[in-house]
């Protein structure tokens, strides 16, 4: 298992969010690779974080196109959690299954076809560079070319018994701002305006569009202002997020959020809005199920699917029309942890799959199976 160096040779790389130069040692790594397979080297430079990645192979005209999408960034700062391991059973360090791991099983695949004398064509691969973060610079490109692509295979881990990914919940970030008025607590408390009873306020009725039975939760996760206890507070700040299933109860909430910033609980208080959706719901379509069962027909194995909570570039992908399916990594735990770890048996049969996947596609430009 050859490719277990080159997964250690960039897990010991540190490829934190905002660590550009790491990220790009990482990405110069991964140009080698996939120049050496025939694919041309996209890059899109940034500044502040590390270059994005897009490797285009040979393209059939009028043909479907495959785009495989995985990030080169990882949570911890320099020396927080470094270096790679491993045991019988289990590879540690970061990034093993999130998701250096899932784009280790992209490029050993496509080597695979390779060894084969299988030309690539019509599968492209995007690797960004701020996934952890949001993918705030990263989405306006990812949105920008995923009109060139009629599917598309997100690298993120593994389901524990192999599922793939067919839905993910939408996210926003919000910030509300509340102006009060400050005054003596003791000689003149009459003449402030507290903006921390207001964020008081707003807090609960936030927490209030919180419906469990639908999936959609509203988190006021950090709350600060004031000045000091003997003081009325002029100003209070609330970050909050939102989480959903479906675009209905994304627009009930927005509408929802909107009334509760412009509703003043406290005399005299303002507030205003700002943050957003990061990245949209990604929602299980007809579509997506239909390429379940052509992947089932094409390898003839079960292949399970999940939903889940958090999100990842495919929310991105799979709001732009395109069809997508998440989980095609390694399965792994404890990413975002110090304790990630990615199996090593999973690594081979997510070989397996993409090899036989892309082949599949190779030789029909598309999935569908008779």
């Amino acid at each position: 298992m050859n490719y277990l160096d080159d997964l250690k040779t960039i897990v010991n790389i540190n490829s934190y969010t905002k660590n550009k130069s790491g990220v790009d040692k990482v990405a110069k790594i991964f140009d080698s690779w996939f120049s050496e397979l025939g694919f041309t080297v996209q890059t899109h430079k940034r500044k502040n974080i590390g270059n994005h990645k897009h490797y285009t192979s040979v393209s059939q005209k009028n043909s479907k196109k495959l785009l495989l999408l995985g990030h080169l960034d990882t949570v911890f700062p320099p020396q927080k959690f470094e270096n790679f391991s491993e045991d019988e059973e289990w590879i540690y360090g970061p990034g093993v299954c999130d998701m250096k791991g899932g784009i280790i099983v992209i490029l050993e695949a496509l080597r695979e076809l390779k060894k084969q004398n299988i030309d690539i064509k019509n599968i492209d691969v995007l690797l960004v560079s701020d996934e952890e973060t949001g993918s705030d610079d990263s989405k306006y490109l990812s949105t920008s070319i995923a009109k060139d692509y009629d599917y598309c295979f997100v690298y993120e881990a593994a389901g524990i018994n192999g599922e793939v990914v067919t839905a993910r919940k939408g996210v926003g970030t919000f910030f509300i701002e509340i102006k009060g008025k400050a005054a003596h607590a003791g000689n003149c408390y009459i003449e402030g305006n507290d903006a921390n009873l207001e964020a008081s306020y707003k807090l609960q009725e936030l927490v209030k569009l919180t419906d469990l039975s639908k999936g959609t939760t509203v988190n006021v996760g950090k709350i600060n202002g004031g000045i000091g206890a003997n003081t009325i507070s002029p100003h209070a700040r609330l970050v909050f997020e939102l989480r959903y299933k479906n675009l209905e109860e994304r627009d009930r909430v927005l509408k929802q959020i909107n009334i509760i910033v412009e509703n003043t609980y406290v005399d005299a208080t303002s507030a205003t809005l700002s943050g957003g959706i990061q990245r949209d719901v990604m929602q299980t379509t007809q579509s997506s199920l239909k390429l379940i069962k052509n992947i089932q027909n094409i390898t003839l194995q079960t292949l399970k699917y999940e939903e889940r909570g958090g999100v990842s570039d495919a929310n991105i992908i799979s709001s732009c029309g395109v069809i997508t399916l998440d989980g095609f990594g390694p399965f792994g735990d404890g990413d975002h942890t110090i304790n990630e770890r990615a199996k090593k048996s999973s690594f081979e049969s997510r070989i397996d799959l993409s090899k036989k996947l892309f082949t599949f596609f190779v030789e029909n430009l598309d999935f569908k199976k008779d």
